[in-house]
């Protein structure tokens, strides 16, 4: 009996060693603190900014919200705790790369360099770079920046395209690098600059937020193919895969149609065939 009894705790030990084994990287992290930590940007309406009280807001915040709801029920957490982090561009990729943020959420371009350095979930949003002027400017496409000057957020995907869309196309203008988006609507209003180049999905976001809508226009072309997603940690699938899962539930359901609603329907604004092709494709089996 005493060897039968002994045998059943080894096997339970090694049971139960083996279950705590399972968790690894971000997973065990959020698991051992309680809690999860998100990064957000707080100037890129309508994916992520911060309402009047300071609290954070947004399409790509709401996102992240369901995937923390989702790696608590995947961790069987009774409680967990979230915490916000505002970011800046510049800081998003270390951020989560050093672990100060489990996950990024806001308007983040998925490239190939990126991906040497952090990973992402599955696309959230394909938009592309645009521009913002003033409807007096007259500026309706990259075209008619030449002898303007143009800001652009340094160090962000945005800017590499512009730069090499403006040589490409013998545009002369001067581009002037900005540090967020606040400082280029400054800008953009003071004269110092003569368009502010996002993408446009955030432009569109600008104006909403504006005073007076009636200022400005936003140009017809696209001169970027941006597709957005969240950033996690590199070699981290455990992560990524609860957060996935959680988007494809996500894209599968009315839940993404009441969210897109939400954050873009109040602009008039459409979702493009591209997007809802991707919302389709990404709505993956189980």
């Amino acid at each position: 009996m005493k060897r039968v009894l002994f045998c059943a705790g080894v096997l339970l030990f090694a049971v139960s060693a083996a279950s705590a084994a399972e968790l690894t990287g971000t997973l065990k992290k959020i698991k051992d603190s309680g809690s999860m930590t998100i990064g957000y940007r707080n100037d890129a309406p309508p994916f992520s900014s911060e309402d009047e009280a300071g609290a954070p807001v947004g399409y790509a915040v709401e996102l992240c919200q369901r995937i923390a709801t989702a790696v608590k029920e995947h961790l069987g957490l009774a409680e967990l705790k979230i915490q916000y982090k505002a970011l800046t561009a510049g800081e998003r990729l270390d951020a989560v790369s050093s672990g100060q943020v489990d996950i990024e959420c806001g308007n983040t371009t998925v490239t190939l360099g990126r991906r040497q350095t952090v990973d992402f979930t599955l696309m959230t949003f394909v938009t592309g770079g645009s521009l913002l002027g003033k409807r007096s400017s007259n500026i309706r496409s990259t075209g008619d920046l030449n002898g303007k000057t143009v800001g652009v957020i340094k160090g962000t995907t945005t800017a590499d395209a512009l730069n090499a869309h403006l040589a490409k196309s013998f545009i002369d203008a001067t581009v002037r690098d900005i540090d967020d988006r606040v400082e280029g609507m400054r800008l953009l209003d003071s004269g110092e600059i003569d368009a502010l180049a996002s993408d446009r999905i955030v432009l569109i976001g600008q104006i909403l937020n504006s005073e007076d809508r009636n200022l400005y226009a936003i140009s017809n072309d696209l001169f970027s193919y941006e597709p957005y997603a969240m950033i996690v940690r590199r070699n981290d699938p455990d992560f990524r895969l609860v957060a996935d899962r959680a988007l494809s539930q996500i894209f599968k359901t009315d839940q993404i149609v009441s969210l897109y609603e939400k954050w873009f329907g109040k602009a008039g604004v459409r979702p493009t065939p591209i997007l809802l092709a991707m919302y389709r494709f990404q709505a993956l089996p189980e």
